[in-house]
């Protein structure tokens, strides 16, 4: 029953990884659009920051876990492809936008991400440390997933839902679903 249920942790992971891969894709009309106009114009950075972030932090509770290659890869993918959105919207976004957006970068991937490290390092030892992680990455994915909703109080206010990263919404939504049973299956409460 055990290499069954296996062989379906196995699937749903890869599973997570195409959908993942399409997710971390799904922006590219976006920043099609951006590149064309050459001004960011209503868009914001917040998402691309924030999944870069999460990416990071997911690759770290990897590195402290064991089988965690499917983590690994798809959060490398995702990694690579925010940092060239983020590059990308800084290169077209006004100096207002720019700055903030360097900003959050410093907040958070930088601060952030080094605080994370040192804390969990200094503060936990062994499984207590991938489980302090594993939450932080919860909370983040969280964030990830619920970003694009940012974008809700721009579409109502300009009645137009030009602004609404739609392929992305769909997308999170069946990437939640894929690692949802890929954590539930590998008992790891903080991919479920």
């Amino acid at each position: 029953m055990a290499a069954i249920s296996g062989h379906w942790a196995f699937a749903f992971g890869v599973l997570g990884n195409i959908v993942s891969f399409i997710v971390f894709l799904s922006p590219l009309p976006t920043f099609y659009k951006i590149y064309k106009k050459k001004s960011t114009e209503g868009y914001q950075s917040i998402p691309y920051v924030v999944a870069l972030f999460s990416s990071m932090v997911w690759i770290y509770y990897a590195f402290l876990k064991t089988n965690t290659t499917l983590i690994i890869t798809i959060n490398s993918f995702g990694c690579f492809i925010e940092t060239i959105y983020v590059g990308f919207y800084l290169f077209y976004a006004p100096k207002k936008a720019r700055v903030q957006t360097v900003k959050m970068l410093l907040l958070s991937v930088v601060g952030g991400f080094g605080v994370i490290v040192l804390v969990t390092q200094f503060l936990f030892k062994g499984a207590a440390r991938g489980q302090a992680v594993g939450w932080i990455c919860l909370v983040f994915s969280l964030c990830v997933f619920v970003a694009p909703l940012g974008i809700v109080r721009l579409v109502i206010k300009t009645k137009s839902v030009e602004y609404m990263p739609l392929l992305l919404s769909v997308f999170l939504t069946l990437s939640a679903v894929m690692w949802f049973f890929y954590g539930l299956l590998v008992k790891d409460i903080n991919i479920a």
